[in-house]
């Protein structure tokens, strides 16, 4: 791993790519980033300049392959459809540029591309559907390339997307609203704080030779709890720092979303087989991320 230094990183300005990017410039890693001229840095300021960047609705994606002898890609970009976007936008981020950058990577002959996928079903919805379609090309292409293809759980954490849940229940609970409606919350999730996805990958990282050309892991603690009880874990702690909250989580004032899944299959073994492990619980990351709030 000593030889692979230079690694191409996209969805640098996401919750997930802040991380990494954080993580591999501190690691000593060169990296290249792929952003649009129009992102927002404010999750990446003071790290976009140990980077050289490029904006990919400005320069063409094959320019930073052409300067650069890239060694790993590491894909993080995607479109969630959290801001009502149309299907052709997200098709377009969570299939057609993996499929740019992918081509690319083949044309240059880069030894690894690590995916971020998604432990949701297939048929979800739109995202999803998009997400899966990806993994299918990156199948094919495992010939030609080596496929590491992460899927990933609920992760949370300091600079998330304001309209997930973690950090939209902790704005509603800033609010002061009279309270919050909610389903029965008896969904089982495995939530995953970002610090330990972030070492999933850098796990993943390290043992890149040694893999076969095609690899899926499964990234979660392995320990699966309902959205009730993380949610009450959440106001308890955030009540230790704020004092008492008056909301009252509605738990069932709202019905399930049509196909919800209410528990989902995870098996982290591979991980764990490469000496990876969790090391944020729920009560630790619950902390760490009230803290940011403060």
């Amino acid at each position: 791993m000593k030889k692979l230094q230079t690694i191409l990183l996209t969805g640098v300005t996401g919750f997930l790519g802040s991380h990494l990017l954080k993580s591999l410039v501190s690691n000593g890693f060169n990296v290249i980033i792929l952003k649009r001229s129009t992102s927002n840095t404010w999750r990446i300021e003071g790290l976009i300049e140990n980077c050289v960047c490029y904006d990919v609705d400005i320069q063409p994606i094959e320019k930073a392959f052409e300067d650069h002898n890239i060694d790993i890609v590491l894909h993080t970009a995607c479109c969630y459809g959290r801001n009502n976007e149309s299907v052709v936008e997200i098709v377009d981020s969570n299939l057609i540029l993996g499929l740019q950058v992918l081509d690319a990577c083949i044309k240059f002959q880069t030894k690894y591309f690590l995916n971020t996928d998604t432990l949701l079903e297939r048929d979800l919805n739109i995202y999803t559907l998009s997400k899966k379609h990806f993994v299918d090309f990156l199948i094919k292409a495992s010939d030609k390339i080596k496929i590491i293809n992460l899927k990933i759980e609920h992760m949370y954490g300091p600079k998330d997307d304001d309209k997930k849940l973690v950090p939209w229940f902790f704005t509603q609970l800033k609010s002061r609203v009279p309270e919050i409606k909610l389903t029965l919350g008896e969904q089982k999730r495995d939530f995953i704080y970002i610090d330990d996805v972030v070492s999933a990958y850098l796990t993943v990282l390290e043992h890149a030779t040694s893999l076969a050309s095609y690899n899926e892991f499964d990234v979660g603690t392995g320990n699966l709890i309902t959205v009730k009880t993380f949610l009450q874990n959440l106001k308890k702690t955030y009540e230790l720092s704020f004092g008492v909250s008056e909301t009252k989580l509605n738990f069932g004032a709202i019905p399930y979303r049509d196909g919800e899944i209410m528990s989902i299959s995870l098996n982290n073994q591979g991980l764990i087989d490469l000496g990876w492990k969790p090391l944020v619980n729920a009560k630790i990351g619950i902390k760490r991320t009230i803290k940011e709030q403060q």
